[in-house]
Order: structure tokens, then sequence, then C-alpha cells
């Protein structure tokens, strides 16, 4: 059997091995069992497995590339363009869900939306050095290799975690309750499961404006989410207090998505409100590291009530989402709970990617990463207040410097819902306020969400020039 590619030839067959070699390629493909870009083997290793003359397998290849089957270059090997004809699959498409779901329908130059896409260049070299050091010799841990990662994350990792967390948002914890967890999404989930089984949670207090796929996430976990207003000093608390609910999510650094940062006076209340309540309150520090603004960042609300306040955080903004790796700091009440929901959801995250971000972390690198990635999203803050001074009358840009995006809040006389469409006819893809929100009846003022810190600077300075031609198009004409 051939190692590197199951072909089928018969040497007493009454067909020559070159073609049975082209039917059986051409077979695969059709079938759909090779795939467009696959790496075929060298015509050498083929025709040693197959134990055949090398000049069989070369001629074969050769007839399958001038039929279109196949493609050769210098350097990348052989491999399958498809049927003759037939069309690749496209990479990641540039059109993807507009607001409300609906699908783009023109071609895009600018993409401003927040997510997985507006996440500056990923740290290559310092990443592929951290994995040297800890897998190349005398670096490597025995244990990593040979077995399952500890469901809570690595000792090591967790380690540099609490004492990173300490220095740079104040946050009052140890490595004993630091979990590693595979993006917010998983903290999320067991969350949801822990809160609901040991203290009786079925409600989560969500924030309006907030993340329209927790919400979803939250509600499909057999939550109920319970929107709580925003507005410039954050979460309204009062409002919380009269919803009845024992749980919220909050995003007080860098509220999602308009950018409010929870004043004190807010802080304290809610702090009081978890006490008197009996309440939890979960910390999404997703832009955690990410000022860039005047004067210092405000500590995490963890600092204020480590007993009640369960802090979350990831990778996905510094780093990249493909990464796959967050971690919880969480009260001794509720950390056991977490683990073993953990215990039962999986076997933990990737120790290799969890032992290279603690080399990160503890050998400076990251400090470092995180330095350039604050001067850039500085710079194209800057660019972008500048051309929305310049090109959007009547706008503002909302909240202190922080974070990849940001929340402008438009003329009142402007239509949110034409000015996002006249933008996307422009090929400029952004989202206006009102997909971030519940719909809970307030009257809010046209707004967009704008996705920043990946473009270059010409480029925020001409994705918002459009969105000014965009709202002189969908402007209003005022009553009266």
């Amino acid at each position: 059997m051939s190692l590197h590619m199951t072909v089928d030839v018969a040497r007493n067959a009454g067909e020559s091995l070159t073609s049975q070699i082209q039917r059986f390629i051409k077979r695969e493909i059709a079938d759909g069992v090779l795939h467009p870009g696959t790496r075929l083997p060298s015509s050498r290793r083929l025709a040693d497995d197959l134990d055949v003359s090398r000049s069989v397998v070369v001629e074969a290849y050769e007839q399958l590339v001038a039929e279109g089957y196949l493609e050769a270059a210098t350097g990348s090997g052989t491999r399958v363009v498809g049927r003759p004809g037939h069309r690749r699959a496209a990479g990641p498409a540039l059109l993807d869900e507009g607001p409300g779901g609906r699908r783009a329908t023109a071609p895009v130059q600018w993409d401003l939306r927040t997510g997985g896409d507006n996440v500056p260049d990923f740290p290559r070299r310092e990443w592929l050095l951290c994995y040297q050091r800890v897998l190349g010799p005398g670096g490597a841990r025995a244990r990593a290799w040979n077995g399952y990662p500890p469901p809570a994350g690595e000792a090591v990792l967790r380690a540099e975690l609490a004492g990173y967390l300490g220095r740079v948002r104040g946050v009052r914890t140890r490595a004993e309750r630091v979990l590693v967890v595979s993006g917010f999404a998983q903290a999320l989930a067991l969350l949801c499961t822990a809160l609901a089984r040991t203290e009786g949670v079925r409600e989560l207090a969500l924030e309006d404006p907030g993340h329209p796929g927790q919400r979803r996430f939250v509600e499909e976990a057999g939550v109920r989410a319970v929107p709580v207003p925003v507005d410039e000093e954050g979460l309204d608390v009062d409002a919380l207090a009269a919803s009845g609910v024992r749980a919220v999510l909050v995003t007080p650094g860098h509220q999602f998505p308009t950018g409010a940062v929870l004043s004190a006076r807010r802080r304290d209340a809610l702090a009081r409100w978890a006490r008197e309540r009996d309440g939890w309150v979960i910390e999404d520090d997703y832009g955690s590291g990410l000022w860039y603004d005047r004067g210092t960042a405000p500590p995490a609300l963890q600092r204020l009530l480590p007993e009640r306040v369960l802090y979350a955080g990831t990778v996905s903004k510094t780093l990249s989402p493909a990464l796959r790796l967050g971690w919880l700091a969480a009260p001794e009440r509720l950390f056991g709970p977490l683990l073993r929901a953990r215990e039962r959801q999986d076997l933990g995250s990737d120790a290799f990617s969890q032992l290279a971000l603690a080399e990160l972390l503890g050998s400076g690198l990251f400090d470092r990463h995180l330095r350039r990635l604050r001067e850039r999203a500085r710079e194209r803050r800057a660019a972008l207040d500048e051309a929305v001074r310049r090109h959007l009358p009547g706008a503002r840009v909302l909240g202190p410097a922080t974070g990849l995006h940001a929340y402008v809040r438009l003329s009142r006389y402007v239509s949110e819902e034409r000015l996002v469409a006249e933008a996307l006819r422009s090929s400029v893809l952004v989202r206006g306020g009102s997909a971030y929100r519940f719909g809970t009846g307030r009257p809010e003022a046209p707004a967009v969400v704008v996705g920043h810190a990946h473009l270059p600077r010409d480029g925020v300075a001409e994705a918002v020039r459009v969105l000014g031609a965009a709202a002189r198009v969908a402007r209003r004409v005022p009553r009266g």
C-alpha cells in the first residue's frame, strides 16, 4: 500500500501503469476525495511507494497537468486544480453578513467591522522564538510531550498570568485561582453552567447595547438574557438593581460597543449591588493592555470585589483569535464548580500554545508587542478623530482612546440604516449602532461602530471620507 497516497495499480491489467495512475487521480478528484489545492507526493516518492519506474509517474503527472487536473510549480510541488473548468473554492470572503444578517452585494475595499479580521499583525517572529524555546533542546517540558494538559491549564502559564494581570490590571488573584480556557466563548459557557448549578442563576443581565453574539450564546445555553441600559458612564446600576437578576456581564474597561468606561461612581455602586444582592459580576476585560489615551487606564473591576467578580480575558485582541486562549480568575467559591464543568467539557487547551504564551509573557516579549500595538492603534485612532471632524459634521467619537474599535455617534439628522447602505455601495462595510441593541424601546442617536486598528492610516481617512459622503445622501430633513 502507498504510504503517501492510496493508488490502486495492477501490473497484469491490459492498461498501462501510467494510464491507471491518471484514471485513478481523475476519479478521486471527481469524487471529491482529492480537493483543489491538495499537494500530491513527488514523482519519486510515489514511484517508490508503488514500486514502479519514476518515468511512469512523471508521464502521468505531466498528462494531468496538460489536461488541467493538476498544476506544477517550482518549489511548491504538484497540486490538484480540480476538474477542468472547475472553480476553486473562494478564500476568506470579503463579503460577509452585514447588519441584520443581510449579505453584502458590492465589492468591499474597507471593512470596518469589529471581530477576528480587526486584529493587527500577529507577532510571528516572537511567537516562533517562544515556541522554539519551550520545545527545543533544554527547553522542552517533558510532561507536555507525554500526556494531556491539566484541565485548569499549565501551571507555568497560570503563574505568569496571575503575575501579569496583577501588574498590568491590578487583578487580585493567585495562580491556583486562574483557569486557562479556549477563548471567551468557552469561559462564558462554563460560567453559565457553574452559576446555574451551584448558585441557581437562570438569568444573566447583559449590557444594552452589547455584543449580539454573546446574547445569542447565553440564550442558547438556557440562561435568560436581561437587557440593562448603558450610557456614557457605563452600565446603569440602578436599572440593574431594578431588574431583579443576580448576575451581570459587563465590559467596564471599554464598553462594547460604545467605548464608555464604567465611572468610579458606578463601579462602587456595582460592587455594593453584588454584596447586597448576593450577586455575581462577570468582567469581560477583552481589551486589557490596549489603553493608549492620556492618563492611566482604570484598574480591573475585580480589584474592588475579588470574592464576587469573575474576571475573564483572552489574547484574541492582543495576539489572535486563532489561538483560542483565554483565562478566568475566579473566587474560591466558584473555582471548583468551574473546573468540574471544564473537565466534563473537554481535556484542556493546547499545551504547546500555553507554554509558548507563558514564555512570551515571562520574557517581556509580550510587553514589547503590546507597546507596538498600542502605538499603531493610537495613530489609527488619531486619524479617525481627525477624519470624523473633517468629513462627518455633527458626529463625535465617544469614549477614551483605547481598544481596536471606536463608536461614532452621528448627527441626529442622519439615517443610520441608509448611511450603512450607501457606504456599502461605495465599497465600505460598516455596522450601525442599532445592530448591537436589544431593542428596549429607548430612543438612540444614529451611530456606526468602526474597527480601525487593522487599517493603514490613509485607509482610515479614506473610509471615513466615504462615510461622510454617505451621510450627506442619508441626511434627513428636520421637521418643523
